[in-house]
């Protein structure tokens, strides 16, 4: 097995960084295209659900031959209500994603590498795992998209939740699996616990409460630490920010009307948010003191906790199904507000935190 050199740790720093990060966007956002060409013939289907009989006419046996409607039978959903060519598209369109997206993840960062017997790689310490919270979102966002895919073919909510639910631990598990037989690589056990966090979190959520409650969510702003490392940062904006950790925010985006009473008058698109973040890294482990050349100042390396007000997309009507779709597929964006940040450092107030 070749052990990952100080040489090109960098190399795969960032790599690594912009994998984590490009999952989200590109995936989440294909699945959605995929969905949303869809939903039109989900929306008039109803070809599959069992049709009523006409109201029988019963005779009263009186002399006024009176005519009494009796009330239809009631159906209940049942496997028969699934719409299985819709399904099947779904499946296949997946599937052909899928395929498709790990064969590129294969010829793009695995192909040059030999490959060895299984094994790890300790990253647990690298960016103060603020990339152990881009893998749990991940996880759970693609969760969302499985289950929402699922549903508007009919299938009930509990395998919804289950089969749909795991598509990012699924896909995930399989990133893992290359980087464990790669000799340039080494699957990381702090990556599948994260993995696994997001899809359960997902999964349990709408098992108990058949909504979510509380959503991951994602938030970026720019550093100046990215002008001393483009190596790992990038070079542009773009790259910045999908490769510095510096700028990104995890949050946890809870429903407060979710939680009162089903009378309550509270608004129901109203989140408090708590998020996670940190700043001052100018590498994965610890802070260089040169690249190029070019000194770098010390830096502080610190975590940031945040609580912030927020607002669910997905709680805010409209009579859009394409709106209402393309607010729910970008939610797990954390839109600026206010924020309240606690730091070793003491407490600072963001008038509009990004």
């Amino acid at each position: 097995m070749t052990i990952i050199s100080s040489q090109n740790k960098a190399h795969r720093d960032s790599i690594i960084s912009l994998r984590v990060s490009s999952i989200v966007l590109t995936v989440l956002i294909t699945l959605s295209l995929i969905l949303l060409i869809l939903l039109p013939t989900q929306a008039k289907n109803t070809s599959n659900f069992p049709q009523s009989p006409p109201h029988p006419l019963t005779l009263s046996p009186t002399p006024s031959l009176t005519l009494t409607a009796t009330p239809p039978p009631q159906y209940h959903p049942t496997d028969s209500c699934i719409n299985k060519k819709l399904l099947n598209r779904l499946t296949i369109g997946t599937g052909t994603l899928y395929a498709t997206s790990v064969f590129g993840l294969y010829q793009l960062w695995y192909k040059d590498y030999d490959r060895s017997s299984f094994h790890f790689f300790n990253d647990n310490y690298e960016w103060m795992q603020i990339d152990k919270a881009g893998h749990a979102t991940t996880s759970y966002h693609l969760g969302v998209m499985g289950y929402e895919a699922l549903t508007l073919s009919g299938t009930d909510n509990t395998r919804a939740a289950l089969i749909g639910g795991s598509l990012g631990l699924f896909y995930l598990t399989t990133v893992e699996t290359f980087d464990g037989f790669s000799s340039g690589w080494g699957a990381s056990g702090g990556d599948v616990i994260a993995n696994v966090t997001g899809a359960s979190a997902f999964i349990v959520q709408q098992l108990v409460w058949k909504e979510q409650r509380i959503a991951f969510k994602w938030s970026y702003h720019p550093t100046k630490y990215a002008t001393y490392r483009p190596d790992l940062f990038g070079t542009n904006e773009l790259q910045h920010m999908l490769k510095d950790y510096n700028g990104h925010t995890y949050w946890l985006s809870a429903n407060i009307s979710s939680f009162l009473s089903k009378q309550t008058n509270f608004p129901r698109w109203i989140n408090i948010a708590g998020g996670y973040s940190a700043t001052g890294m100018t590498g994965a482990f610890e802070n260089v003191e040169s690249y190029a050349g070019v000194s770098i100042p010390p830096y502080d390396r610190y975590r940031k906790y945040l609580i912030s007000p927020d607002i669910d997309f997905t709680r805010i009507k409209t009579n859009s199904k394409a709106l209402h779709f393309l607010l729910k597929t970008f939610s797990f964006i954390k839109i600026p507000m206010p924020a309240l940040e606690f730091n070793n450092k003491g407490i600072k107030l963001h008038p509009l935190y990004f």
